[in-house]
């Protein structure tokens, strides 16, 4: 038998290691190839170490777009969404999961309802609300991030950690010791739901930080673009294109994914599995 669990062991992780390294070699090729000339990205094998062109592909890139303009707008649309986000989804959440009121299956059947509709589909509906409201090339992005503000996977996905980790008991007794509703809900039942909070706050960023088709839709000025956008403004036909200022912006417009990923992981998994056994 120990020789048996140790060869399940030792084969576990041979497959782990294995999907490791694929899952890690298309993000250091990413970064070898971004300190390389186009001319040598296309060669065949492609290189395997970092190459001296590491500068030459950043002017490139600063010669076509105002890359770091296009950064800071990706950074402020993205905690706006992120925090208005967390704001209503919370709340949202709170209500459906805590109290109790005329209509709410029915309302929280139509949250549920929502996920059955294609994100594609709702493209020229949002354009036609986004020309009504006259919202095109708004130098706030209120296109990008008022319509998300209350989005039905957040409310969704925190209404289920409410339920999980906060009790009805818990509010009785904050009523009790004279805690307003409000107060019910920012001192007591927010703190209990911080993995929530850190989860659904990092995939909100994450989501409009990669998010294309409806800032394209509703953004056309450069200095507006979103890094997104900027890169795709930049690709033209295989010969015309700069491939080395290509790749060297996407792999600019991932690094800051990476390193919130690296920092965040461990302490939200940790708080999901958690808060999975609170119930």
């Amino acid at each position: 038998m120990t020789n048996k669990f140790k060869l399940s062991k030792f084969l576990l992780l041979l497959v782990l290691s294995i999907l490791a390294v694929l899952t890690f070699a298309p993000l250091y090729l990413m970064y070898v190839l971004m300190t390389h000339s186009a001319e040598t990205i296309f060669t065949a094998p492609p290189p395997l170490w970092f190459g001296d062109d590491f500068m030459n592909n950043y002017r490139a890139l600063l010669a076509v777009i105002p890359m770091w303009r296009n950064t800071l707008n990706s950074v402020g649309v993205g905690l706006i969404t992120t925090f208005t986000t967390i704001v209503f989804c919370s709340l949202g959440g709170y209500a459906l999961a805590m109290y109790d009121f005329k209509y709410k299956r029915v309302l929280f059947g139509i949250i549920l309802g929502t996920f059955l509709v294609p994100p594609i589909l709702n493209l020229i509906p949002f354009a036609i609300i986004v020309r009504f409201f006259n919202w095109f090339n708004h130098p706030l992005y209120l296109a990008l991030w008022v319509p998300g503000m209350a989005s039905a996977f957040g409310i969704f996905m925190m209404r289920q950690f409410f339920a999980s980790s906060m009790s009805k008991e818990l509010m009785d007794a904050a009523r009790v010791d004279g805690a307003t509703e409000f107060r019910t809900f920012w001192s007591i039942s927010l703190p209990l739901v911080k993995p929530g909070l850190a989860t659904l706050g990092l995939l909100t960023f994450i989501g409009s930080w990669n998010s294309f088709l409806f800032p394209l839709v509703t953004m056309n000025k450069r200095d507006l673009f979103t890094v997104p956008l900027a890169l795709r403004s930049i690709q033209g036909t295989a010969d015309t294109t700069d491939w080395g200022a290509v790749i060297f912006g996407t792999a600019f417009a991932v690094t800051p994914l990476v390193i919130i990923f690296f920092i965040a992981s461990k302490q939200i998994i940790s708080g999901i599995t958690q808060g999975a056994v609170k119930g």
